[in-house]
């Protein structure tokens, strides 16, 4: 089979539709043209590629605390989707109840966007989203993982890191972002999403800069730990990038079982689909 045809889990993926959902007044960056897309097209894009289920990111472009297209395009799929949401560091437990109960199955963090002081004081937050078994997703580069070691040691959350979080290709495996990232992986404690290339590949498509990073990450974590992801509508993308040609940059990564694994039986385990 090609991975074009096997059967397939999204595990960060956006909906922007401003048409129905305008972006927020405040928003440092407003996504447009074939960065935007509806669910409805999303599932259409899903169809060709037998990808079956989707994890939805809330955007900070765009978007922001405003989680209304979000959670709109969970109900009206709740079978085929499940969010991750942008809320306020101070969210209270009984609103992020509400969240989870519309399909919300974790918070992201994006520090590579905000920087750590934005987030220095959500060790409360953490312990919320520990409490009800929701995920705390982090978006870092570089070594910004760093920042956030104290306070992950000190609260058991479910976390999983974004786009093998996206290293300096400069700086080699051995960079200290990435080292704690791979200890992270060793003692069990997180997730990594094996996507995002375009984000620190230096090379472009099809990204063969990025193996040594992918390999040692699968080796620290192991497949089970790890779960594939389009990144679509690729929002900031420097160059062309689409949804096939993305795809294809696995198969030389992995083969048939090993993309089983990454692609559809880790994220129908940890996201509950």
């Amino acid at each position: 089979m090609s991975v074009l045809t096997e059967a397939k889990i999204d595990a960060h993926c956006h909906v922007l539709e401003p048409s129905r959902f305008p972006y927020r007044e405040d928003t440092s960056y407003r996504p447009a043209g074939q960065e935007m897309g509806s669910a409805k097209y999303f599932q259409e894009v899903m169809a060709c590629y037998q990808v079956q289920h989707a994890l939805l990111v809330g955007p900070n472009s765009g978007y922001g605390l405003d989680n209304r297209c979000l959670l709109d395009a969970i109900a009206s799929a709740p079978h085929v989707f499940k969010g991750i949401a942008v809320v306020p560091n101070d969210i209270s437990l009984e609103a992020l109840q509400q969240l989870k109960a519309q399909g919300v199955i974790g918070v992201a963090f994006n520090p590579s966007l905000m920087g750590f002081d934005f987030y220095a004081d959500i060790e409360p937050l953490l312990q919320r989203l520990r409490q009800l078994d929701m995920w705390a997703q982090f978006q870092v580069e570089n070594d910004l993982l760093l920042d956030f070691l104290p306070m992950l040691s000190r609260v058991d959350v479910k976390m999983m890191v974004d786009h093998c979080g996206r290293p300096n290709l400069n700086a080699g495996v051995s960079q200290p972002g990435f080292e704690a990232l791979l200890a992270l992986g060793r003692e069990g404690r997180a997730v990594v999403k094996i996507s995002g290339f375009a984000k620190f590949s230096q090379a472009g498509y099809p990204f063969t800069d990025t193996r040594v990073f992918i390999d040692a990450l699968v080796r620290a974590f192991g497949l089970k730990q790890c779960v594939w992801a389009s990144d679509w509508p690729y929002l900031k993308a420097p160059y062309r990038l689409d949804y096939g040609p993305m795809l294809r940059a696995y198969e030389p990564m992995f083969n048939a079982e090993e993309r089983h694994q990454l692609m559809w039986l880790s994220a129908k385990h940890h996201f509950g689909f």
